[in-house]
Formats: C-alpha cells, sequence, structure tokens
C-alpha cells in the first residue's frame, strides 16, 4: 500500500467535524502541498471520496477528507441539515487545519470538490480563501440554472415540504425530510434519470449498499440551492483552476461552467462523455483522476 490513512478532527461553529488524513507511505522529500476534499450535496465522505484520496496519497500529496456538520461522522444536530454558508464556514476550518499539518507546505493548499462543493471551491477561492489551486468536478455553478433543469413541476413537488420545513426551523421543531436523490417524479432533490442508478453506482463501487448512505436532507435545502449561485465569484478567482465536465449533465448544466471558466484568469476545462454520475465510476474514473494528478503536478507539484 502506497498511502497511510489516520483520523483527524477540527472544530467549526462549535461543533466537531470528522476528518481522514492521508499521506504517501514514504514522505517526500520535502513538505508537501494538501488538497481539502469534501462531497457534494448530501453526501458523505465515505461515498467515493477515498479512492480519490488514495490516489492523490499514493502520488505524494497529503490530502485532508471531512465531513460537513451535520453529516456523516462530523457534529451537529438536527441530523442531515444542509446550509450552504455553515458547510462553507466548514471548509474555511478545514482549510485552517490543513495548513497545521506536520509535513505540509501551508501556501500550497488545493481546494477539492465536486457537484455543490465544486460550486464551494470557486466561492472560497473567489472570496479570498488561502488555496493555492482548486478543482471542480461537474460543479455547481447557478442556482438558477440548477431549478430550470430540474424543471418547474419537480420545483413545485418540493416546495410544500421546504416551506414547512422552513417554518419548523423557526419555531425550533425537528425538520421535515425528503429524499435527497430519487426516481424521476418521486419527491426527492436530485430526480434526473440518471440520479438514483448513478448514486446506486458509486455505492456499490465502493462496496456498499445504499442503505449504507444517508439519503435524505432537511427539505429547506431545496429553497437554498435555488439561490446559491458560486458564478458570480468566479471573475475573482485569481489562482489556477481545473473545471471538470460531462458532455450531457443534466444536474449541472455546463453552460453555467463554460461561463465561469471564462471568467477566471488561469483556469481550464476538460470534458468528458457522460452524465453527471459517471465522473465517480469506471470507465471514466480513471481518466478524469490522472488529468486531476496531471493538473496538480503542474500547479503544486511534489518534490521527489
Amino acid at each position: 500500500m502506497s498511502w497511510l490513512r489516520s483520523e483527524g478532527a477540527f472544530r467549526s461553529g462549535g461543533d466537531t467535524c470528522a476528518a481522514w488524513v492521508y499521506r504517501p507511505a514514504v514522505s517526500p522529500a520535502a513538505k508537501a502541498p494538501v488538497i481539502v476534499m469534501a462531497h457534494g450535496f448530501g453526501c458523505v465522505r465515505a461515498l467515493r471520496l477515498p479512492a480519490y484520496a488514495e490516489r492523490f496519497a499514493s502520488a505524494g500529496y497529503v490530502v485532508v477528507v471531512f465531513d460537513y456538520r451535520h453529516f456523516g461522522d462530523s457534529g451537529g444536530s438536527p441530523r442531515q441539515l444542509l446550509d450552504v454558508a455553515a458547510q462553507l464556514d466548514d471548509w474555511r476550518a478545514a482549510i485552517a487545519r490543513a495548513r497545521t499539518l506536520d509535513g505540509v507546505e501551508p501556501g500550497r493548499v488545493v481546494g477539492w470538490g465536486t457537484s455543490l462543493s465544486g460550486g464551494h471551491v470557486i466561492t472560497l477561492a473567489g472570496t479570498g480563501a488561502p488555496l493555492a489551486a482548486i478543482i471542480a468536478q461537474v460543479p455547481h455553478l447557478s442556482g438558477l440554472a440548477a431549478v430550470r433543469a430540474t424543471g418547474v413541476r419537480q420545483a413545485a413537488r418540493l416546495l410544500p415540504a421546504a416551506l414547512e420545513d422552513t417554518v419548523r426551523a423557526l419555531f425550533h421543531r425537528p425538520p421535515r425530510y425528503v429524499d435527497s436523490v430519487g426516481r424521476p417524479g418521486s419527491r426527492a432533490i436530485m430526480v434526473t434519470p440518471d440520479a438514483w442508478p448513478g448514486v446506486a453506482k458509486m455505492a456499490a463501487a465502493d462496496g456498499l449498499a445504499l442503505t449504507d448512505i444517508p439519503l435524505a436532507v432537511a427539505a429547506r435545502a431545496a429553497l437554498r440551492i435555488g439561490t446559491y449561485s458560486p458564478l458570480r465569484h468566479a471573475g475573482a478567482v485569481m489562482c489556477p483552476a481545473l473545471i471538470q465536465v460531462t458532455a450531457d449533465d443534466a444536474l449541472c448544466p455546463t453552460s453555467a461552467t463554460r461561463k465561469a471558466l471564462s471568467r477566471m484568469a488561469d483556469a481550464r476545462l476538460e470534458s468528458y462523455p457522460g452524465q453527471h454520475f459517471d465522473v465517480y465510476v469506471e470507465p471514466l474514473f480513471d481518466t478524469v483522476v490522472a488529468d486531476q494528478i496531471a493538473f496538480l503536478r503542474l500547479v503544486a507539484p511534489v518534490a521527489r
């Protein structure tokens, strides 16, 4: 095995975020760059992120993989509460912790995000987070584009639950939950034709069953995602950026991604055949990760 993993943690917003720290089995000759990673909408770190982190650590990088508050192994109550501002705060706390790790070069922190967190790393880089580079895989960039892609009928299905959950929050009552992923026509947030089979393939690739993964979120998230547009921060992103898209992404439209790319100072685009969830599994996974490592070797090389 060419990598080692240890447990870690950091504080954010009064709660503890659980983290894994991956390191190369053989320490680099000098302090290494560190990659900070977190998942997309409603997902936990155990779902496919280790597959990426193992590749990065094997290539000589230190990697921090964390769960947001309210999700996975992290603290926070109520559970499955997706709050964009809180997730961005978790990212800032994770970056600050990563910069203090032994054997890490604090000036070379790379933010790695996918889907919703792909948007997060663009927001962070565009609002002053100390990132040397970012990788945004099939990123969420426009709330309006996401709502349009979902469709008015699906938005109408979710609205009563989202409003009820918002009112319940005002009175400090337990959340009203909806499924984060479902089949077309169901009352779930992600209902594109590839969503349910895509998540099932991701779980199977890790030897997990869908029952092993929390697939619900507090329904108020449906309102918040629709108003979250990292695109507006793209023009302030000065660090090198790798943006990866799929040709037939029905969840995060590539039109918004290409608009963001045109506003960034130093961004490169890689496009792949397939749909949103195809990047996480074979046969596309190997190519996607190889391109990420090639980018990392250019912008944050490891001393050999």
